[in-house]
């Protein structure tokens, strides 16, 4: 039975964090001692709501003996459910806490105090990293979402790369090779500046524009939400020195782009995208392969997160892998067997008419 102080919360508006600079200090003030990650900075946040947000989403915040120990944002899904705040362009849940909380217990205590009569409170895309996974408890259970990786600059970039595949290696090597030969100046630019952030936005929405992604309606553009949300968070972010957008070019013309956010000696890279037209190259791999270059020579990074979902070509740039995982908890364990109940239910073919269909 725990015996640490019980949570005393307070339910506001979201856009309390905005108007407030003590929520501001407080909230960055336990990112910092949970991974201290970029994009759960509170103006981060703050811009995910403006762009994103939907006008219901609350703040709590939850104390224990007076002192502020978590904060999560959240939002309702329909009657008496909740999740965490979770636009697609946040890798992670919005919720920061002191790191020796653990998060089911701090979901037990909103989901029976503050929220009301709350049957289930989803707390979204943990990482196992600050977050262990632990066991299912009978008002609980966690379930994978993603894998994501990350690579350890340890050592020298030669001892890196000669760790790669050798097709990876030989592959770059002819690509390099047949730039040579056909007049192609291939380069890579690193830009950090305030007013070199629209621009470079602008020039990624271009290049994922003219690809599959525009087809899907997903691309980045100046004049949509996600247009405005990485050109605000990069742009803030490079006030403080943590915006940097590596661009890969061929002589003038950029053919590939990584929007990436750093934290001390932390790269999170956010969006990648390249040139679809370009067949005969790989702009996207000749861009990584300078970026890690350029990263050992510097020797600033230590660790470069992809937080995305572990892809094949991540693969090909390390071994290293990881869970990303939901949580949720139920109010009454009765109410999570019904749950499960309901997903089993659900994942079942039915027979019609002699036909199996699915439902």
């Amino acid at each position: 039975m725990s015996t640490s102080p019980p949570f005393v919360w307070k339910n506001l508006p979201a856009a309390a964090l905005q108007q407030k600079p003590d929520l501001v200090r407080e909230w960055d003030r336990l990112n910092a001692a949970r991974g201290d990650l970029p994009f759960l900075s509170a103006e981060a946040l703050i811009t995910a709501l403006d762009i994103f947000g939907e006008g219901r989403e609350r703040l709590l915040v939850g104390q224990q003996a007076h002192v502020t120990v978590a904060m999560f944002i959240l939002v309702p899904l329909g009657k008496f459910r909740w999740r965490t705040f979770q636009p697609s362009q946040i890798p992670l849940g919005a919720w920061v806490a002191e790191a020796g909380l653990a998060p089911d217990d701090i979901a037990r205590s909103l989901s029976r105090g503050p929220l009301g009569f709350c049957l289930s409170l989803s707390v979204t895309q943990l990482d196992s990293r600050f977050t262990p996974r632990g066991e299912d408890a009978s008002d609980s259970q966690a379930t994978d979402y993603i894998e994501t990786g990350w690579i350890d600059l340890t050592g020298s970039f030669e001892e890196y790369w000669s760790a790669r595949g050798k097709n990876l290696r030989q592959n770059m090597r002819k690509q390099r090779n047949k730039l040579a030969a056909e007049g192609i100046t291939g380069r890579m630019r690193t830009l950090t500046r305030s007013e070199e952030i629209a621009p470079a936005i602008e020039r990624y929405g271009e290049l994922e524009s003219s690809g599959w992604k525009a087809a899907k309606g997903t691309a980045i553009h100046r004049d949509n939400a996600q247009g405005r949300f990485y050109g605000r968070l990069l742009g803030a972010a490079a006030r403080h020195g943590q915006a940097v957008i590596y661009e890969y070019m061929f002589d003038d013309r950029v053919v590939a782009s990584n929007l990436c956010l750093q934290r001390k000696s932390t790269l999170v890279v956010l969006k990648t995208t390249y040139d679809d037209s370009i067949q005969s190259y790989s702009p996207a791999f000749l861009l990584c392969q300078d970026e890690m270059e350029q990263l050992y020579r510097e020797k600033g990074i230590d660790r470069l997160e992809y937080y995305g979902r572990l892809m094949d070509w991540h693969t090909k740039w390390t071994e290293n892998k990881r869970p990303i995982y939901h949580l949720t908890v139920y109010r009454w364990p009765l109410v999570k067997q019904l749950a499960e109940w309901r997903r089993l239910h659900m994942s079942q073919p039915s027979i019609k008419e002699g036909h199996v269909t699915s439902t």
